[in-house]
């Protein structure tokens, strides 16, 4: 069949949150996108991800108009607990940085973003979203007229555009296309064991529990859901963990006793644990964003949160290409997400280091981690340090 071609400023692969985020707020500064994106819609907002947004990436969505929903139903948290040796401590985030962290899914998030972008592209000659593309490749990128291919409803097609948003995570085919990266990378000996359970919250708000047969996590996703989480090994067999095996470890681990309710298990998976960042942010008019060039641990909760930082910046930069045929910030674009990613790297790196058993029993490791956490937990300037990264550093201006 012929191949079409659209014609629009901003071509962005990928309908999760930073791909979404992207195209709102160019739409807001009156710049055109298209969003491509592999998945049916349905898929993309049923995907269960993070759940916490720092006060930072409340207030960027707030600021675009998407945080209705989010100020309803999101669940605001002041502190969080560290437990070890069976108690807990409190760490009280707002006390200490006058700031908070939300409790709001992903999925939420993306739902939030879709339905506004359809609701504004309802007029326009072109859908702002398209769902189910195949085939999806980027061309020129190193030009003044980059294209994306890609097969959607039975037709080859084509976008023609100034700039590329690669916003189709970690396994999407933006990064792979540019010829040389800096790529640095660490994969962990262990996964989390993650379910959502229609169970009251043990909580009101987050436990990070450090026990001797691993790590254990109890968080929420609203006041009926569950998000509970156990350190495996990476590779685990799910098979090998019926529910009432689950729920006696969760039990041992978090020390919870009643206050842990049981619930029915209504999803279950295993998510190996890595760092990863691509410096090369950036090739030409391509630029990467979110998943795309840094994936961290979840300990820290900072994966959605960085990729909300990265597009404040881009979005930023294309609004003053645009508006001034400025390109200082695009091309300063890598250098000023990289920061903040590698800060947040640091900070995932560090909390699954004092929280995660890395080997056999070993008994200088255990001592070490508990010394950890007591000085965390006693000493104002160590509370306030991780009080400080967890509800998120301040954006650069």
């Amino acid at each position: 069949m012929a191949k079409s071609a659209i014609r629009t400023q901003v071509g962005i692969v990928g309908a999760g949150p930073a791909g979404l985020l992207l195209s709102h707020l160019l739409h807001l500064a009156g710049i055109d996108s298209i969003v491509l994106e592999s998945r049916s819609r349905q898929y993309v907002e049923e995907r269960v991800r993070a759940g916490l947004l720092e006060q930072g990436s409340v207030e960027t969505l707030t600021e675009a108009g998407v945080a209705d929903r989010l100020h309803r139903e999101g669940l605001v948290h002041h502190g969080i607990e560290l437990r070890y040796d069976g108690i807990g401590h409190r760490i009280p985030l707002t006390d200490l940085t006058g700031r908070v962290v939300t409790i709001y899914g992903q999925q939420e998030v993306v739902k939030d973003l879709i339905a506004s972008r359809l609701a504004a592209g309802a007029h326009r000659d072109h859908a702002p979203i398209l769902f189910e593309v195949e085939d999806v490749a980027v061309h020129d990128v190193t030009g003044d007229t980059p294209r994306i291919t890609f097969r959607h409803a039975g037709e080859d097609s084509e976008i023609q555009c100034d700039f590329i948003g690669g916003c189709d995570g970690f396994h999407g085919v933006c990064r792979p296309s540019i010829p040389e990266l800096r790529i640095y990378e660490r994969a962990y000996p262990f996964g989390w064991l993650g379910i959502l359970s229609r169970s009251r919250p043990v909580s009101e708000e987050l436990i990070y529990a450090r026990h001797t047969d691993g790590f254990a996590l109890a968080t929420m996703r609203s006041n009926t859901v569950s998000r509970l989480y156990l350190q495996c090994a990476p590779d685990e067999d799910l098979a090998l963990w019926p529910d009432d095996r689950i729920w006696a470890e969760l039990h041992k681990r978090l020390g919870c006793g009643e206050e842990l309710e049981e619930g029915e298990i209504f999803q279950k998976g295993v998510t190996p644990m890595k760092s990863f960042v691509c410096e090369t942010m950036r090739h030409g008019r391509l630029f990467l964003a979110g998943d795309a060039a840094h994936i961290v641990p979840p300990t820290g909760a900072k994966g959605m949160n960085l990729a909300i930082a990265d597009i404040r910046v881009l979005a930023r930069g294309l609004e003053r290409f645009y508006g001034q045929q400025d390109t200082e910030l695009l091309e300063r674009y890598a250098e000023t997400c990289l920061r903040r990613v590698w800060k947040g790297q640091r900070f995932s790196w560090w909390m699954t280091s004092m929280l995660h058993l890395f080997g056999a029993n070993d008994p200088f490791e255990h001592k070490v981690q508990v010394a950890e956490l007591d000085y965390v937990c006693h000493s104002k300037a160590a509370m306030t340090t991780l009080a400080e990264n967890y509800v998120g550093l301040p954006f650069e201006v």
